[in-house]
């Protein structure tokens, strides 16, 4: 049960988080991506328990906790994996942050934090941007 609730825990931050979907192009974002893992995963439960529950600020995932001693091993596993996704997103984006200090202070400093705008900024700057901040890009996929 208490594992149950800190994934949701975690997978409601990130529905409240949603940070790269704007440079994202052929593939899904990892919003996407996680909701995707959990819908599919929690296909069963979503319809037998959640289906009338208005989508939004982690209601859905509000109304699986409520159920989560009736949840099947398979969307347990689909929230676990969506927790670990989440876990490792959320690292390559403190690399990036870490490595592009700099550059997002020299390039983007008037840009407003959130919704992928740094992200995005940077990306436009990849000419221009340093080597580290650069190969941090390579590194998390974001190129």
């Amino acid at each position: 049960m208490k594992r149950i609730k800190s994934i949701l825990i975690c997978f409601s931050i990130l529905m409240s988080f949603t940070v790269v979907t704007g440079c994202q192009t052929a593939q899904d974002s990892p919003v996407e991506t996680l909701v995707n893992t959990v819908a599919i995963g929690c296909e069963k439960e979503l319809k037998s328990y959640c289906s009338n529950v208005v989508v939004g600020e982690g209601r859905v995932l509000a109304c699986l906790f409520s159920h989560s001693e009736k949840l099947s091993g398979r969307c347990e596993y689909a929230l676990y994996d969506a927790a670990a996704q989440l876990e490792r997103f959320i690292a390559g984006l403190s690399h990036v942050a870490n490595e592009c200090r700099n550059d997002i202070k020299q390039y983007c400093g008037s840009v407003r934090a959130g919704e992928g705008r740094l992200i995005e900024c940077l990306n436009e700057k990849k000419d221009t941007i340093s080597k580290r901040c650069s190969r941090a890009f390579k590194d998390v996929g974001l190129e």
